[in-house]
């Protein structure tokens, strides 16, 4: 495959991804899950998509930013929630040769980041008792957030890459091609 066709489809990717990303946050939306203290942002589970290809990583960043844009997301939200995205989506990338570990880092860098935000861009300062225990915002948001983040990156992620992986020859042609290159 030439150069061009491979940035071509490198391009393409990035697209669908995005695209993907922006439809499946809407669908949530509708729901009222794509955001808040308790978020189950179904797009999410594309975070795992840089297992697959390098393309994923501008993908799901550009989608998240749309899609916090067009669902109405605070400022610091649209900036923060989506670089969140992005260090999740460069960790799966980074963490690509092992299958499962690489669901992890969407995983840590939403429950890390995200807390702050609902805090402070969303003035969400309500704490939760769980087991007998009281967190205050910060942790409650961080095990909530991390709680939504476990099923759609780690389950809905697996879930994805099982069902990719006997067709990622067909789907990602550019990416396979460039690695046997480059051995």
């Amino acid at each position: 495959m030439n150069q061009t066709k491979n940035k071509t489809l490198y391009i393409v990717h990035a697209a669908v991804i995005a695209a993907l990303y922006v439809v499946l946050t809407y669908i949530a939306a509708g729901f009222d899950l794509a955001s808040g203290a308790i978020q189950v942002r179904f797009s999410e589970c594309l975070t795992i998509m840089p297992f697959f290809t390098s393309a994923a990583v501008p993908g799901v960043t550009i989608g998240c930013l749309l899609a916090n844009i067009i669902t109405g997301s605070a400022a610091p939200d649209v900036i923060f929630g989506t670089l969140a995205t992005f260090i999740g989506a460069l960790g799966t990338y980074f963490l690509r040769k092992n299958r499962y570990l690489c669901s992890i880092p969407p995983v840590l860098s939403n429950a890390i980041i995200i807390p702050f935000v609902l805090k402070y861009a969303y003035g969400l300062n309500d704490g939760m008792e769980l087991f007998g225990i009281t967190f205050s915002a910060l942790p409650a948001f961080a095990i909530t957030v991390g709680i939504g983040e476990i099923i759609t990156c780690v389950i809905f992620g697996q879930i994805l890459i099982s069902a990719l992986m006997p067709v990622r020859g067909r789907i990602f042609m550019a990416d396979e091609q460039v690695k046997k290159t480059a051995e």
